[in-house]
């Protein structure tokens, strides 16, 4: 939790760097969660100390693409609602993130060490943005249906670093 504060810290710090344009400044913040993302992801390797044997096992890979998905400012709102749990019930807000990303740069995800405990996922994250890295955060995802989605609570923190409310 310590190290998600920090990251949150961190990102809204560079959200406070920017322009008076509240667009602008969330996408900035978000561009620089994700360019961080990237860069460890294109290191990452899956974990599967937990989940040995497994065939549902995510790899890094996987897990990031969720990421990318979310990220990009190309990718249509249906697209990434699909890749969270539950992701039509935050459609509007998704829209929102795309809306902020546009024009501001890419967002990267590295995701590391990942570890499976029934359904769920953890990996911990770097965001890259055009403004930097922000430290690694563990993020969440579930198995829903056989489908590695965002966790709800991840795509909501996520919509935080573009000040974007989960409600």
């Amino acid at each position: 939790m310590g190290t998600v504060a920090a990251a949150v810290a961190v990102t809204l710090g560079l959200v406070g760097c920017g322009s008076d344009d509240s667009s602008e400044t969330a996408a900035s913040s978000t561009s620089a969660v994700a360019s961080s993302a990237a860069a460890s992801s294109s290191t990452a390797a899956a974990s599967s100390s937990q989940a040995a044997g497994n065939a549902a096992q995510p790899t890094a890979a996987q897990l990031q693409a969720t990421l990318d998905t979310l990220a990009d400012p190309a990718t249509p709102t249906a697209d990434k609602t699909a890749v969270v749990v539950d992701g039509a019930k935050r459609a509007a807000a998704i829209e929102q993130l795309t809306q902020a990303l546009a024009g501001y740069g890419k967002l990267t995800f590295t995701v590391s060490d990942v570890t499976v405990a029934g359904n769920t996922a953890t990996a911990p994250t770097v965001i890259t943005s055009p403004n930097g890295a922000a430290p690694a955060i563990p993020l969440t995802w579930e198995n829903d249906g056989g489908t590695w989605k965002l966790s709800d609570a991840t795509a909501c923190t996520l919509l935080g670093f573009a000040q974007i409310p989960c409600a």
